[in-house]
């Protein structure tokens, strides 16, 4: 496969700027790695003594950090979040994946080590025909002491259902509390993902009758309550003293909203942040380099870094040129195996991600523009009816794609096309929810539980909410209707590796890598969700600083 050489300046970006996420075996440092080490250490100090943002962020930390210094012999977990979002309503918005991060929310079921389901709030469930029996733990109960009982499990799915369009569906179910700790869903139909759609972090439970304010103090039934919370900053909780679910740990914990990569380096280097996860490759070689001081848990993830392509603005063999040029393996070195190259978006591991991609082919997509009108410049810039063919690549900068961005620039600009970068701190709030954009960079969970309809239903069903760029096709539409309600894992299969191959084939994505997840922790920090293979955990009753 034909690599990209890049520019010694887009390298030099790229020491600084690249983020990771990987397996739970010890990784031994070589000579090498150790050189490479030194050498990120001489980037990083230079970046912390000449990036004014970094300083200021590092700054606004320390300042929190005095603000929420904690008691003697309290045990208090400094950690750093790349988002912050302005309310804590679980069910609205993506918010309750970060109200379960804090552990202030919970759901019926849980995902585990394994992407197996486990019981969290319900202490069991059965289906026969469309009716699925939840049985609720007797102990379950919210943070001011009220009882979690089936009428407010409904109340609860039915209030999801209709603040958050993406859980609309579960307004079409029939509930019925059979007594106060067992209710019935009625489906109607086949639902054959329902328990994974209830471990959903949006499905946390709220007492809906003793909460006054849903977007600044929900009272749920997590482990910590909310102590102190800017909306869009820094959020602090402290010990449920009525956790129903046993003793707590930790006395508390502060997330620092740090979305650079470079101020979250310094801040562990310094002991303001005891873990973190959503690591660069520059700070992971660093803290690979120091066992004494860090540990580095890798685990397989399940998060995609991906691309839209807005059919709405490229044509056809625009959209084939640029897949065929994106090299996702010299994007993935360049990462330094923190992510692994993706072909579709799921793990090809799985029996729903065996799909097929063209190999790179410069020459190729050089021939196909030539075939759409497009003739080259004397300035190397294919140009058509007296305009440049120029692209804008939308992305935010977390989750590595500020790096992608640059090397897509560079790769793209390598082959006559005019590119330029625009970076966004909300993506949903800008170029996603406008579809002003040729290219757009987003990275999100594409496997929630072993089951591939969540992120098809996403991302390529009809008027889903990341299908923002004009791709419409009858047949993947009529593959993923009958994925809601095949149970036969093996036409599951079959019929999601159809959808997504429809999708590859339109050219209407490009599947970059998927994260190894990765945590760095100082020694005697510990379960901070570390070995599950989804980032909407963090702190739960057993997380330890000793």
């Amino acid at each position: 496969m034909r690599k990209q050489v890049l520019s010694a300046a887009v390298i030099s970006f790229l020491m600084l700027t690249m983020a990771a996420c990987g397996s739970s075996q010890p990784v031994q440092t070589t000579a090498a790695a150790a050189e490479t080490t030194a050498a990120a250490q001489e980037a990083a100090a230079a970046a912390a003594e000449t990036t004014a943002a970094a300083a200021e962020t590092t700054a606004a930390a320390e300042t929190a950090a005095t603000s929420e210094a904690p008691a003697a012999g309290e045990k208090i977990l400094k950690t750093a979040a790349s988002f912050a979002y302005p309310s804590l309503d679980v069910h609205t918005e993506y918010y309750g994946w970060y109200t379960s991060i804090y552990g202030l929310s919970e759901a019926l079921f849980k995902i585990g080590p394994d992407m197996g389901l486990v019981p969290c709030l319900a202490e069991s469930a059965e289906t026969e025909g469309n009716v699925m029996t939840i049985r609720l733990k007797e102990a379950a109960a919210f943070s001011n002491g009220n009882p979690l009982t089936a009428e407010m499990v409904i109340r609860n799915l039915q209030r999801l259902a209709e603040v958050n369009s993406r859980f609309a569906f579960l307004g079409n179910f029939e509930y019925a509390a059979v007594d106060d700790h067992t209710l019935t869903i009625d489906t109607k139909e086949p639902y054959p993902t329902l328990m994974n759609d209830l471990a959903s972090p949006e499905c946390g439970m709220i007492d809906l009758d003793a909460t006054t304010d849903f977007d600044l103090d929900p009272v749920c039934t997590g482990p910590f309550v909310i102590s102190s919370f800017v909306p869009s900053g820094d959020v602090t909780v402290k010990r449920n003293e009525n956790y129903w679910g046993g003793d707590v740990t930790l006395d508390g914990a502060v997330f620092y909203y740090m979305q650079e990569d470079q101020p979250k380096l310094m801040a562990m280097q310094s002991g303001e942040l005891d873990c973190y996860n959503s690591i660069d490759s520059a700070s992971l070689q660093i803290y690979l380099s120091e066992p004494e001081n860090y540990k580095v848990v890798q685990i397989a993830g399940t998060r995609l870094q991906f691309y839209i392509l807005n059919e709405n603005r490229l044509s056809d063999k625009v959209r084939e040129a640029i897949n065929l040029i994106v090299d996702k393996d010299a994007i993935a070195a360049y990462q330094e195996g923190t992510v692994s190259p993706a072909v579709g978006p799921f793990l090809p591991s799985a029996a729903y991600g065996q799909v097929t991609v063209p190999a790179v082919d410069p020459e190729k997509a050089k021939s196909l523009l030539e075939e759409d009108g497009y003739t080259l410049g004397a300035d190397g810039i294919y140009e058509k009816d007296g305009e440049k063919l120029h692209l804008n690549i939308c992305y935010y900068a977390a989750r590595n794609l500020d790096a992608i961005a640059i090397l897509m620039q560079e790769q793209l600009k390598n082959n006559g096309f005019d590119v330029e970068l625009t970076v966004e701190e909300d993506p949903d709030a800008t170029y996603i929810a406008t579809g002003d954009f040729d290219i757009a960079l987003y990275c999100m969970i594409s496997d929630k539980a072993g089951d591939p309809l969540y992120f098809l239903d996403s991302t390529l069903a009809e008027g889903s909410y990341y299908d923002c760029g004009g791709f419409d096709d009858d047949e993947c539409q009529a593959a993923i209707e009958q994925l809601r309600i095949e149970a036969d894992p093996a036409k599951r299969a079959e019929l999601a590796n159809k959808a997504v191959q429809i999708a590859i084939d339109d050219n209407a994505f490009g599947y970059v890598g998927l994260f190894n997840q990765t945590t760095v922790l100082k020694p005697g920090v510990s379960g901070f969700a570390e070995d599950i293979p989804f980032d909407f955990y963090g702190v739960d009753a057993h997380t330890t600083k000793e």
